[in-house]
């Protein structure tokens, strides 16, 4: 009897509306959360410096998405790994062109290492049409801003084997 009397009080009006109060114990440091904190448009640095950790956790699907959001944000960091994505195919096909379009926005945006990565680009002419002298420009500015590679390229009279793996090599290589 008393077990029908309960279940009669819980079956009643009164105790089937509940208030939500939200998500028990929702997600809070986990990649999904981050992307969809991205999703939503909510980017801030620490989100942004997220993209670093699902990189290198070989989830390059993802990083482009956080990557982009952030990007869209101005955030030229997100920019210049936007351009390492698209420079080694990850997460989408190798795209040099588009590799110097992301080093182009955070050159433009001040970006010391969008500046050394840009003028490297122009140097061997990969994503875009070669100009060593323009190349060897933004390198200096990049130097002369404080970025250690800019200025230990700088320093080797520009010898891009000074910032260039050897098993990068054949990637530089040219077409013809």
């Amino acid at each position: 009897m008393r077990a029908l009397i309960t279940l009669a009080i819980a079956a009643s009006p009164a105790f089937a509306e509940t208030e939500s109060y939200g998500t028990l114990n929702p997600e809070e440091m986990t990649i999904d959360r981050v992307l969809e904190h991205a999703r939503e448009g909510d980017v801030s640095m620490t989100t942004c410096a997220s993209g670093y950790f699902i990189t290198k956790a070989g989830r390059h699907v993802q990083a482009r998405q956080l990557f982009e959001a952030c990007a869209a944000a101005g955030y030229t960091g997100a920019m210049t790994w936007m351009s390492q994505l698209d420079d080694n195919g990850l997460g989408a096909p190798e795209n040099p062109d588009a590799a110097a379009q992301w080093d182009r926005r955070a050159a433009e945006a001040g970006d010391p290492v969008g500046m050394f990565n840009l003028g490297l680009d122009l140097m061997r002419g990969r994503g875009v049409a070669q100009d060593v002298e323009g190349g060897r420009a933004l390198v200096d500015r990049a130097a002369e801003l404080g970025l250690p590679t800019a200025q230990r390229l700088r320093a080797s009279d520009y010898d891009l084997d000074e910032v260039t793996p050897d098993a990068d090599n054949w990637k530089y290589a040219p077409l013809f």
